[in-house]
């Protein structure tokens, strides 16, 4: 079975990245909680967050911090939310980071992620470009 996620790491699926380095790529979740939803992975396949070899969890980490910095300057969020699922609700089995902007009064609840759509993969890419000049 192929991951996809180490598919858009080899760019063999396309995907709105944000962030694109030797060890660490962030692009936008498909399926986003709230629209500038960023996926934050490490190249290397990696199931889970206690499998991540200790030398990359540094740079995986850095990454995140940097990634969850940029989005409420880029988007005008208040803040984000910051989590990771390892196996139990893991939809993809590659580890990710799910960094997520946040508003008071957004409506997300506790675990709830009522999820959302771009209208296009013009207004995808628009996010990511945002993103990306944030970080």
């Amino acid at each position: 079975m192929t991951c996809a996620f180490c598919q858009i790491v080899a760019g063999e699926v396309p995907a709105a990245l944000v962030l694109d380095e030797p060890e660490v790529v962030a692009f936008l979740d498909r399926r986003p909680v709230f629209k500038g939803h960023v996926l934050v992975v490490p190249r290397e396949h990696v199931v889970t967050l206690p499998e991540l070899p200790a030398d990359l969890l540094a740079r995986v980490m850095g990454a995140v911090q940097r990634v969850a910095a940029a989005i409420p300057a880029a988007l005008g969020a208040q803040g984000t939310f910051v989590a990771a699922n390892n196996i139990v609700s893991q939809s993809v089995p590659h580890l990710h980071v799910h960094v997520v902007p946040r508003t008071k009064g957004d409506g997300l609840r506790g675990f709830f992620w009522p999820r959302t759509k771009y209208d296009s993969d013009a207004e995808a890419a628009e996010f990511a470009a945002l993103i990306r000049g944030s970080l």
